[in-house]
């Protein structure tokens, strides 16, 4: 297979980061996106096996630096095949036990990155990517899309809206061979789920999937690789849920 030039956010830890290793094993050279961490993204990048690795830093509510940075990537690599985006947050703001002024923020910059950055990102992206029937965009959505998020509403209406926008896209960018597709998972062991999964809420989070446990971010790695392969394009604009059986829907 031809090396790919993979463009993954949010790549400096957790799902983002096994992501990364898993298309380097394959052979492709890999741009980690970071916002702040880049010691972090730094290490990750020197870990991945290969050469030809590289960091690119932009803050995903800045649609100016969302833009320098694709520009950087594109330059460095000739090209974008395969953009993932997999930057998120998660902010906790029940709309029952929240200021108004809380509440504000944490829509602002929950849709900020996890919606708005993700369309700026793949906008700019498509400006570099080959119509050449190798192109991907997966999009990292959440089980939360589906069956709601009381804790973060803003960030079910997010995973939501990143569904709608992945299948939209689908059809615009099919007649140029790019296949769009989104990853629903539940629960994944990282940094970002270990508040929960290391507490007294953590035998029961990992007690809503039968199998007992929630996902490796190893396992989510192997799946959107699936997704963003060169002879998958027929999954254009489908959504995988990945979340154990501990969500199911029709």
């Amino acid at each position: 297979m031809t090396r790919r030039s993979i463009l993954v956010t949010g790549g400096s830890r957790g799902i983002g980061a096994a992501i990364a290793r898993e298309f380097a094993q394959a052979g492709d050279q890999i741009a980690i996106h970071y916002v702040s961490a880049q010691p972090v993204a730094d290490e990750v990048c020197k870990s991945l096996v290969g050469d030809g690795h590289i960091t690119a830093q932009a803050d995903l509510r800045d649609a100016d630096a969302i833009r320098t940075m694709v520009e950087q990537v594109a330059k460095e690599f000739g090209k974008i095949d395969v953009l993932i985006n997999n930057a998120g947050v998660f902010v906790d703001h029940p709309i029952e036990a929240t200021t108004y002024e809380q509440w504000q923020d944490a829509w602002a910059q929950t849709i900020g990155i996890n919606l708005i950055g993700a369309a700026n990102i793949s906008w700019c992206a498509l400006q570099h990517m080959p119509k050449n029937g190798t192109s991907r965009i997966v999009n990292i959505g959440s089980r939360g899309a589906f069956r709601g998020e009381p804790l973060s509403p803003a960030y079910g209406a997010s995973k939501a809206a990143i569904v709608a926008f992945g299948q939209s896209i689908a059809k615009a960018l099919a007649p140029m061979h790019i296949g769009v597709t989104t990853l629903a998972p539940g629960f994944v062991e990282t940094e970002m789920a270990s508040r929960l999964l290391d507490g007294p809420e953590g035998d029961g989070i990992r007690a809503q999937s039968p199998f007992n446990r929630v996902a490796r971010p190893d396992e989510l790695a192997k799946a959107v690789y699936f997704l963003a392969s060169p002879d998958n394009e027929w999954a254009s604009g489908a959504v995988l849920d990945f979340n154990g059986a501990s969500y199911l829907r029709m």
